[in-house]
């Protein structure tokens, strides 16, 4: 992921500058899959949750495969959906990497980092359901997401409340529980949830 070519017999290619890696795991079946080590995992920059739609968005997928199967009797082959111009993705990142992020936000982003590591600092229960905190990775991915998130907002400028609102999702692929945590069936969202009621802005 990080290398940004594929080597193949011997030989590299290098890959576009659109290049992502995305990948999906299913909850329910998992035979014939395993799960990545830390060290691979650590490379995703977030572990995004997928649940259920609610009643409008099922009814829109319902309303949307309905069309597609239609317009593909009907005219042969479903219209291509309009592709993104690539230039608007490299605009749209110059512009993020111009959010700002103040200092009390950035020693917040720290402290969340720092309070995964030490969590004993924070609060003796909660210290007995990390094994492993987040790496310097992870700083680096809440400060990178904390900013795309506060520019979808609309904002040149992050909040503290940016930084809570993607927490989750850049962490909770990086945490490895103790043992104690999986026999209490506390998941690393609960945990996440924990640091952010103690970790104040400074």
């Amino acid at each position: 992921m990080e290398e940004r070519q594929v080597t193949v017999g011997g030989k590299s290619y290098p890959l576009p500058d659109l290049f992502m890696v995305m990948a999906t795991q299913n909850p329910i079946e998992q035979e014939g899959t395993y799960p990545l080590p830390e060290a691979q995992l650590d490379r995703f920059l977030m572990h995004v949750e997928v649940g259920y739609p609610d009643d409008a968005s099922e009814a829109a997928i319902m309303r949307l495969n309905r069309n597609e199967e239609n317009a593909a009797h009907t005219k042969g082959q479903p219209t291509a959906p309009q592709r993104l111009d690539p230039q608007s993705v490299f605009d749209a990142r110059k512009d993020i990497g111009a959010v700002v992020v103040s200092e009390p936000v950035e020693k917040y982003i720290v402290a969340l980092v720092i309070a995964t590591r030490y969590p004993d600092r924070y609060d003796k229960d909660l210290a007995k359901l990390l094994q492993v905190g987040v790496s310097p990775r992870g700083s680096i991915g809440l400060d990178k997401v904390s900013r795309a998130y506060a520019w979808l907002k609309g904002r040149d400028y992050v909040t503290p409340d940016d930084v809570k609102a993607v927490a989750n999702d850049v962490f909770r692929h990086r945490l490895i529980l103790s043992y104690e945590a999986h026999a209490s069936n506390t998941t690393p969202d609960q945990v996440i949830d924990r640091i952010t009621e103690l970790v104040g802005v400074s």
